[in-house]
């Protein structure tokens, strides 16, 4: 039975780059894969014939042999001879090594063990809660974590006094075993030392040959001043011990900043709402707002000032991180209106209103309900015609 050409194997034109090839045949191996068409011979086939031809086309003087031949130029390799064999001959592991190595780490970078089977302890993570004036002006905190700990009394290998750790026999050291599939080789994690390459045989007593007892430790955290919602802080070599005497993990803190009852946060700047009375308004005056270092600020409102207007107090915002600046705090009135009044402060309201002319006094709204009269008007006077 004729060979089927190796571009149409790989679904590519005769002018296709190299670049072309190795993404055709990387889209067709994932598909044939033995791995995931188990008990597929078809599958199994196809898949040989596209490693087949990759492993020509994805090299250039095979491929240029390959173009000006056809199949014949690798009649010799198939047959153990010839000198078109000894130049081009075909080798299925060529393709496989080159594109399997990136698509299935495991048959090729996951063979590696760590050395002399010591792992790396785990991260750690702590949730600090901390006050808007304490991340304004960092604080020194002490923490209490618990965490796996080097074992004293075997120094964090596992093995008892006197003793260690012994090449594993089932994986001679390697932390890992073969097992055949089909024409694949596959590699998978040692059950017996867990892909340690090493097992004990006569367990430490204290840590029952893990390495590693559950302590808790007290750290000193420095918080800077200016951090944000959210900020991590790496206490490098701080999480839990490494197995086997392998190095620690790292501590990380995450912290997270208490509502405040004024302030809200916007980055370096603040923002507080401040109910100022209506008199105070109208006629203007000082006022004096809480400042997050703990002092006060006074701040001059106009004669006529409205419900929303901002004010800016440059340089009374947060504290910037790795920076002397900071931000500003903005102030945004409220202009609050009596409640409860007496029967004489409704007499002096009423008579207030009656003296004045509601455009001078009440611009906006005059102005607003001047609008919408016309606007009726106009409505009126085109139902009417």
């Amino acid at each position: 039975m004729a060979k089927q050409d190796y571009y149409e194997t790989l679904g590519v034109s005769r002018s296709a780059g190299a670049e072309d090839v190795k993404k055709a045949y990387r889209k067709l191996a994932m598909k044939y894969h033995p791995d995931r068409n188990a008990g597929e011979k078809s599958a199994e086939q196809k898949f040989k014939e596209i490693s087949e031809a990759y492993d020509v086309l994805k090299d250039e003087e095979k491929r240029a042999a390959y173009d000006r031949f056809g199949h014949a130029a690798f009649d010799g390799a198939a047959a153990g001879g010839g000198s078109h064999g000894a130049d081009f001959g075909f080798n299925f592991g060529g393709g496989f090594a080159d594109i399997f190595d990136e698509m299935f780490g495991e048959f090729t970078r996951g063979t590696r063990r760590p050395q002399e089977g010591r792992v790396r302890g785990a991260d750690l993570r702590y949730n600090m809660e901390i006050t808007l004036e304490e991340a304004f002006h960092g604080k020194q905190a002490t923490i209490r974590v618990p965490a796996a700990a080097a074992c004293e009394s075997c120094g964090g290998s596992g093995a008892a006094k006197g003793s260690k750790p012994v090449t594993c026999p089932t994986c001679h050291g390697r932390g890992r075993v073969r097992a055949q599939q089909g024409f694949f080789t596959i590699e998978h994690t040692c059950a017996a030392c867990h892909g340690a390459g090493q097992v004990i045989d006569n367990p430490c007593g204290t840590c029952r040959g893990t390495g590693r007892v559950q302590r808790e430790k007290t750290l000193a955290v420095t918080i800077p001043a200016g951090v944000e919602d959210g900020t991590r802080i790496r206490l490098s070599g701080e999480g839990e011990a490494g197995l086997r005497g392998g190095p620690p993990g790292d501590l990380y803190i995450f912290l997270t900043i208490k509502p405040h009852p004024y302030f809200q946060r916007d980055g370096a700047n603040l923002h507080m709402r401040v109910p100022i009375a209506m008199t105070a308004a109208a006629l203007g005056g000082v006022i004096e707002v809480p400042t997050v270092d703990g002092g006060h600020a006074r701040v001059t409102i106009p004669e006529g000032t409205q419900s929303g207007h901002q004010f800016r107090l440059k340089g009374k915002g947060m504290s910037v991180m790795r920076s002397p600046g900071r931000g500003d705090m903005f102030i945004r009135t409220v202009v609050e209106t009596p409640v409860k009044l007496t029967k004489r402060q409704k007499e002096l309201l009423k008579e207030f209103e009656g003296a004045g002319s509601p455009g001078r006094t009440s611009p906006q709204s005059a102005g607003f309900f001047a609008k919408v009269k016309d606007a009726w008007e106009g409505i009126k006077e085109t139902g009417k015609g």
